[in-house]
């Protein structure tokens, strides 16, 4: 199913020129001049993950994938456009946190939580 966005520019057409992430969000610049900027609380192996490991990530599928694979973590541009957070069971999440060698420094680190203004 294709969703159409602006100027009938369908999600699945929107490309990925680069990538940034910080400790709060995950900024994707779009090669139609778009920037897409989300929580990066929505994406938990990114909030968990090291600076190193978020910054190591690839571009692929001419633009439309987004992959980090110290994080075993794999994003759609379409998908971010979209508004989807990632699908991950607590369990998975879980499993995956105790896994990690060496573990993540913000492990216990909870989200804060956002403010509406």
């Amino acid at each position: 199913m294709s969703f159409l966005g602006v100027d009938g520019v369908t999600f699945q057409d929107a490309r990925a020129q680069s990538v940034r992430v910080n400790d709060e969000s995950l900024s994707v610049d779009l090669v139609d001049g778009r920037t897409v900027i989300v929580p990066l609380v929505w994406f938990p192996r990114l909030w968990h993950g090291s600076k190193k490991e978020r910054n190591n990530f690839e571009i692929f599928g001419d633009g439309a994938y987004l992959h980090w694979p110290d994080l075993d973590e794999d994003l759609t541009v379409a998908g971010l456009l979209e508004g989807k957070r990632s699908g991950e069971s607590p369990a998975s999440l879980k499993k995956w946190l105790s896994a990690r060698n060496p573990p993540s420094k913000k492990q216990a680190r909870k989200p804060s939580r956002l403010r509406r203004q």
